[in-house]
């Protein structure tokens, strides 16, 4: 009796469906929210009196937190739960917003700047309940329709923003404004109908893993709190995604279990993620990363340079080029189907289109090639994120889905360290330098691709991974 009524739970799709729509709501906030301040934060810290190198310092201090805590975060979803964490991460960033819209002195602006830095992790944590949610072959078209949503409040974000900062005291409306936005998303979040959806893992055996789960009576209580039911102990001679010695046994993680149990599991995680055989994926990422933003790096300055472009045209561009990117969202799950979510080989393909492009825009004689470029790499690009995303999932198991996706945005992390670096070496010798550099780096993604992939199996897995 206990087995039917939970089958039922887990197939009821209703909840499902909520949450999902719910949570696009949240990724369309989330950014729109951060986007009306991040345009505003240089000009603030300067009108607080920071010369240009104290600037630049505390204005690092946001990607160097992010950088350590991404994983870290991501992984404590996996123990805790995504409920909780999202309501955790949501409003320490509201309090962080909060805080920067009281920031009248450096010292409190990079107060401010701390728990955002922390626990900015909401969008991490909706990829990985979404990839709960939903099957394996759904996966890549949910997400990109929340890749989508996220993106048309990143473009919608900086109008609001310059409108408020037009009026006197601009910048602290648009901070409060943005703070209550991540309050009104933990709303949300808080509202969201868990107990009418089973929150479940992707394995190979999960119907079997199912009805053995609902004998535990523990069903009910792991949808309510959103938490991961992680069951027994991996079994190390088992190294498919997924497998556990003697089954998948379902139960609750509580969030008040102590803190050094919650850190022990944290720490196993991600050790596991370490010693896996996904470190190609992780490189491919970090190149692309990098080759993606050497391409943006000095967008406006070389267009004035090369073609004596205005920069209100140029603002135009990149305007263009990120509604085509948010457009392209919804093209990930059509591309998906056509490919059989085949995501290796629709992962290299979009790999050796991003570098033909940069290549493209790097010769380029005219702004018309520009703007074919800009028009193409948007859509390669989109694509591109939600298939290596997908492959991380698929090779390293949902049941570790925050902690892969939060290692996902430590590695891009990385990239944003380095690729100003990069950027600034490779302008001293032309405008034309750094996607340059930006090809050279996609040809070596290329490369590692097409040496990797054949080790791969046709849906992205391979017996090596250990998680």
């Amino acid at each position: 009796m206990n087995s039917q009524r939970c089958s039922t739970l887990f197939q009821k799709p209703g909840g499902r469906t909520s949450i999902i729509q719910c949570i696009y709501v949240v990724g369309f906030m989330d950014l729109f929210g951060v986007s009306m301040i991040i345009p505003l934060l240089s000009h603030h810290v300067k009108a607080l009196g920071a010369s240009p190198t104290v600037a630049g310092i505390v204005g690092s201090t946001y990607g160097i937190l992010q950088l350590f805590s991404s994983t870290v975060v991501g992984s404590w979803s996996d123990v805790v739960g995504r409920r909780y964490s999202l309501l955790t991460c949501l409003l320490l960033s509201a309090l962080g917003y909060g805080l920067l819209g009281m920031s009248t002195s450096i010292a409190l602006f990079v107060l401010a700047r701390i728990p955002v830095g922390l626990f900015k992790h909401s969008l991490s944590i909706c990829r990985a309940l979404l990839s709960d949610l939903v099957s394996e072959s759904e996966r890549p078209l949910v997400m990109g329709h929340f890749n989508a949503a996220s993106s048309v409040g990143f473009i919608l974000g900086p109008v609001v923003g310059g409108y408020l900062t037009e009026h006197e005291g601009g910048f602290y409306t648009s901070s409060f404004t943005c703070a209550a936005i991540f309050l009104i998303n933990a709303g949300l979040v808080w509202m969201l109908p868990w107990s009418e959806a089973l929150i479940h893992r992707n394995h190979t055996n999960s119907s079997n893993s199912t009805r053995k789960g609902c004998h535990d009576n523990n069903c009910s209580k792991s949808a309510h709190n959103g938490s991961h039911v992680t069951g027994a102990e991996i079994d190390p001679g088992s190294r498919a995604p997924g497998k556990y010695r003697g089954g998948l046994r379902w139960r609750e993680v509580s969030l008040l279990q102590p803190a050094w149990r919650q850190l022990y599991s944290v720490g196993s995680k991600i050790h596991m993620v370490a010693s896996s055989d996904m470190w190609d994926l992780f490189l491919v990422r970090l190149l692309m990363a990098i080759a993606i933003m050497l391409y943006y790096s000095n967008f406006s300055l070389a267009m004035e340079e090369r073609f004596s472009l205005k920069p209100k045209v140029t603002g135009y561009l990149i305007s263009y080029s990120s509604t085509l990117g948010a457009l392209a969202g919804f093209l990930v799950g059509p591309v998906t189907q056509l490919y059989g979510n085949n995501m290796p080989a629709l992962l290299l393909h979009s790999t050796v289109l991003t570098c033909s492009l940069i290549f493209l825009y790097a010769a380029a004689p005219s702004v018309w090639q520009v703007l074919l470029t800009s028009t193409f790499f948007a859509i390669s690009t989109t694509i591109g994120r939600t298939c290596i995303t997908d492959l991380e999932l698929q090779r390293g198991g949902v049941q570790a889905s925050g902690t892969l996706i939060g290692a996902g945005q430590s590695v891009t992390a990385v990239g944003r360290v380095v690729a100003p670096l990069l950027s600034g070496l490779a302008q001293e010798f032309s405008p034309c330098g750094p996607p340059s550099l930006g090809v050279v780096l996609a040809l070596a993604a290329v490369g590692l691709l097409l040496i990797r992939i054949p080790k791969w199996d046709g849906r992205g897995m391979t017996k090596k991974v250990k998680l």
